[in-house]
This record gives C-alpha cells, sequence and structure tokens, in this order.
C-alpha cells in the first residue's frame, strides 16, 4: 500500500520537470515565429524606406518643374512687356520714313517752304525721341560691313573707295526694338571693281 501512495518529492520533482518542458517546446516555436516576423518587419522596413526615398525623388523633380515653369512665366512676360511696341513700331515707322524723305527732297533755300521744312524735322525728331523711350533705335548702316543679320542687299555696286562688301548707301534705315530687329535696313553693298583687263578678255 505504502507502494500505491504518491510520493510528494517525487510528484513536485515531476511538476516541476513537466512545465519546464512545456515552456522549452513553446519557446522554440515563439523564437521561430518572432525571427520571422523581424525578417518581415525589416522587409516591410525596406520597402517603406524605398518608397518614401522615391516619394523624394518626385518631390524635388515637381519643385524642380514648378521652378522651371515660373521662371518661364517671367521670361514670358518680360518678353511681352519689352517687345509689346513691336507692332505698333513697325506700324510708326513708314511715317518716319515718309517725314525724312521729305525733310531731305524740301527746298530749304526757299523761305516760303523754310518753316514749313522746320516743322517737319522738329515733328520728324519728337517721333524718334519718342521711339528712342522705348527702346526703338535706328541702324545707321552706311560704311558698316554687310551684316545679313541686319542688313538686306537690294544691290550691289562696284567701288574701289571701300572694302568689298561695304554698306555703301541705304534706301531705307532698319531699326530694333530692345536689341531685337524690328525691320532690316535696305542697302546697297560694294563689290570689288573689276580690273580693266578683264573688261578687254
Amino acid at each position: 500500500m505504502s507502494d500505491n501512495k504518491p510520493n510528494p518529492e517525487q510528484s513536485e520533482e515531476m511538476q516541476a520537470e513537466q512545465p519546464q518542458a512545456e515552456q522549452e517546446s513553446v519557446e522554440e516555436p515563439v523564437a521561430g515565429e518572432t525571427e520571422q516576423q523581424v525578417a518581415t518587419l525589416q522587409a516591410e522596413l525596406e520597402a517603406a524606406q524605398a518608397e518614401l526615398a522615391k516619394a523624394g525623388e518626385q518631390v524635388l523633380r515637381i519643385q524642380a518643374d514648378a521652378q522651371n515653369v515660373k521662371r518661364r512665366a517671367e521670361q514670358d512676360v518680360e518678353k511681352a512687356h519689352k517687345f509689346a511696341l513691336e507692332k505698333f513700331s513697325l506700324d510708326l515707322l513708314p511715317v518716319i520714313d515718309s517725314l525724312e524723305r521729305a525733310v531731305e527732297s524740301a527746298n530749304v533755300e526757299d523761305e516760303a517752304q523754310k518753316a514749313m521744312v522746320e516743322g517737319m524735322q522738329m515733328t520728324l525728331n519728337m517721333f524718334q525721341s519718342a521711339l528712342g523711350k522705348y527702346g526703338v533705335v535706328a541702324i545707321e548702316p552706311v560704311g558698316e560691313p554687310f551684316d545679313p543679320q541686319l542688313h538686306e542687299a537690294m544691290s550691289m555696286q562696284e567701288s574701289a573707295d571701300v572694302e568689298p562688301g561695304t554698306v555703301i548707301a541705304a534706301f531705307q534705315k532698319g531699326y530694333s526694338l530692345n536689341g531685337r530687329l524690328v525691320r532690316p535696313a535696305m542697302v546697297v553693298v560694294s563689290k570689288a571693281a573689276q580690273s580693266k583687263i578683264d573688261e578687254q578678255a
């Protein structure tokens, strides 16, 4: 009978060993799950960091685009202000041309015309001064080397007095507005005189 009775010391040891064994078996899967969770979280963190870096690049790109658009808009406004008078000045240039021709062809010695010529000259000066205030400047081509950006060659003429390719006369003045060509000057350009030997041949 005494054999059937459980020994209290043995039962305590068994009870102590049993939870320890259960705890070890529980710890092994928990440790494996924790490592897997850490790996998953680390992968998610790396993905989130990559997304954040990508979003940061997009923000920088958008900011750069916005600055470019702003700069372009400012340049467009500046050009619009600077060259708004282009069409208006083009419409006024024939009036100035006519006044210049009238002053040049008038007989200054005739007393009857003298006052009228002086009045036309004053009007012409006022026109030129007003245009000059807004950046419209006459291109005086005579004596300058021919420049296809500023001059339109109407004819060529032999000349021994100047270098070939020099503007020797102007049919019509050219004009620029704030450095930009509005109308090219219509000019006569010099060319080298042919020698008499060539003429005889």
